[in-house]
């Protein structure tokens, strides 16, 4: 789930989820009104800019539409890039845009969202982003009524395999998001945000413990440790440890426990909390000045590794070793500072799936 490395040059930008669900929207009503079908539809965007969308496919009767687009990422590796978006409408007496999840769009299933419960996961911009494109051609066109809106996703059960929508409550399909309207490329906002949206639906279903990892990997070796824990009190920090540290910080949380992989525990050693490798490398001399105060002599054959995680060729990779927990000590004193008031456990953990905890003092 972390950050890919970013392509040199020029990326090109997409349109989100909820541009593609407004623009189907759109496409079908026009087509309701004007007995035709479109080729493409003009989405006016929540940043006050107007993209032109290809439609996909367009059917419709006097009172019904069926219309979706391609979801187009631009050069951003999202997992939805490439898929189907659609709206199915009817037309109704009852006045008001409503809201139902067709194939492949989530249902909410867990409190902390913004979203009630079983409400479909449309999230409150796109709603508005089509609610105000339709509602006006209704207004345009002086149309007495409403619209049922079913939006789908074809394929949406498998993307959503691909996501952490199941471990926050989204059920049977992906969440239809977005709030500018355009995916940046290699952007972190909506990892940070899934983040903080994890630890909003853990708090609001009373977890007090969280467990936060780099992602799948880490928290595998440590699941089992944690068996007591639900599901959605573990977190993926990614490569940003301090974004999930601040949000901690202004929850109830009362206890954390992080789990790390050697690459990263040196970049956090050093201080550095964002650990993606675009961003930070790790400090060989710092590693080199830790290395000494534990009474390691050959300290400069450090200097030769080209990545951080063969320091275990170096040093034993066991609980009471005086190097790692000496690294695991400033790990502690970095992350401490930024959750003063919670309980906190770092576990270092091997590529082979064991791991050393910090023996606080």
């Amino acid at each position: 789930m972390s950050l890919r490395k970013i392509p040199k040059g020029p990326l090109r930008e997409g349109f989100t989820t909820g541009t593609c669900a407004t623009a189907a929207a759109k496409s079908g009503l026009m087509a309701i009104i004007h007995q035709k079908k479109n080729t493409t539809v003009k989405v006016h965007l929540p940043v006050d800019k107007i993209l032109e969308i290809p439609v996909h496919h367009c059917e419709f009767t006097e009172n019904t539409a069926n219309s979706s687009v391609i979801k187009d990422a631009g050069d951003d590796p999202d997992v939805t890039n490439g898929a189907e978006i659609g709206c199915i409408l009817k037309l109704t007496q009852e006045k008001g845009i409503r809201f139902i999840a067709g194939e492949g769009v989530g249902t909410v299933t867990l409190k902390g969202l913004e979203l009630a419960i079983g409400e479909p996961a449309i999230n409150p911009v796109p709603r508005k982003m089509i609610t105000n494109a339709l509602q006006k051609l209704l207004h345009d066109y002086d149309l007495e009524c409403g619209v049922l809106v079913t939006v789908y996703v074809t394929n949406g059960r498998a993307l959503a395999k691909r996501t952490l929508n199941e471990r926050v409550g989204i059920m049977n399909g992906i969440s239809i998001l977005g709030t500018t309207g355009i995916v940046k490329p290699y952007s972190a906002s909506s990892y940070i945000a899934s983040i903080e949206q994890g630890i909003d639906v853990a708090v609001a279903n009373k977890a007090t413990e969280l467990v936060i990892n780099s992602g799948a990997r880490s928290e595998k070796y440590l699941s089992n440790k944690f068996d007591y824990l639900p599901e959605y009190a573990f977190i993926h920090y990614g490569n940003w440890i301090g974004e999930t540290l601040n949000k901690i910080n202004s929850s109830p949380i009362k206890k954390v426990s992080i789990g790390i992989m050697l690459g990263k525990a040196v970049k956090l050693a050093g201080g550095v909390t964002d650990t993606h490798s675009c961003v930070s490398s790790w400090n060989k001399d710092f590693v080199v000045d830790l290395a000494k105060q534990v009474g390691y002599k050959d300290a400069d054959k450090i200097k030769s590794l080209n990545m951080a995680g063969r320091l275990i060729e170096l040093f034993d990779f066991e609980q009471n070793s005086p190097f790692f927990q000496l690294l695991l000590e400033h790990c502690y004193q970095h992350t401490h500072t930024k959750i003063k008031q919670v309980a906190l456990d770092i576990y270092l953990i091997h590529k082979n799936g064991t791991f050393i905890k910090y023996n606080k003092q």
